[in-house]
């Protein structure tokens, strides 16, 4: 339980473009808790138990994958204004110019596979290979998602001017596509 909070921070994000985003994220963490009660003697002592959890939650959200997509996409900021509390702090401590919609609004704009990076690595502060061992990928393929990530949301946060719309646009779709 005392991982939860965290859990629910990701799984919110994870979900945040559907329509019914916090019920969906708090059936996601009672799935992952749950599935972690039952395998708990699978679990290897001495290990870290926050990066197994975190695993289990991702490992329930892709299976869970094409039910959740298909839901529609309606987005209130309102409705998560207590749980964006670890990326608030992260922007003030690197005092930002961007507002905490800004970033959130970028941050779902990225797949979910950059999204996920960031997500555990900045939000949560887990480690490449704390990383590369939840999402069962090597510590490479983590490091480059880091990286392309990081530059995505960059470029989706820099300014653009009006007279330059339609660059965004298209930049926006490009990252989509290569991602």
């Amino acid at each position: 339980m005392p991982h939860s909070r965290s859990l629910l921070r990701v799984a919110h994000r994870l979900t945040s473009d559907r329509a019914t985003s916090v019920a969906l994220a708090e059936d996601l963490v009672q799935e992952t808790l749950l599935l972690a009660w039952r395998a708990f003697d699978q679990f290897e002592r001495g290990t870290n138990a926050r990066a197994w959890l975190f695993r289990i939650l991702l490992n329930v959200f892709y299976a869970q994958g094409r039910k959740i997509r298909s839901a529609p996409v309606i987005l209130s900021l309102d409705a998560f204004e207590g749980l964006e509390g670890g990326l608030q702090s992260v922007s003030r401590k690197a005092s930002s110019p961007f507002s905490s919609a800004e970033v959130i609004g970028a941050l779902d704009k990225l797949s979910v596979e950059h999204r996920t990076v960031l997500l555990l690595g900045v939000a949560e502060g887990f480690t490449c290979q704390e990383m590369a061992g939840i999402l069962s990928l090597p510590i490479g393929t983590v490091m480059s998602r880091i990286s392309r990530a990081r530059r995505a949301l960059r470029e989706l946060l820099e300014p653009v001017p009006a007279s330059h719309e339609s660059t965004r646009r298209k930049r926006t779709h490009a990252i989509k596509e290569v991602s």
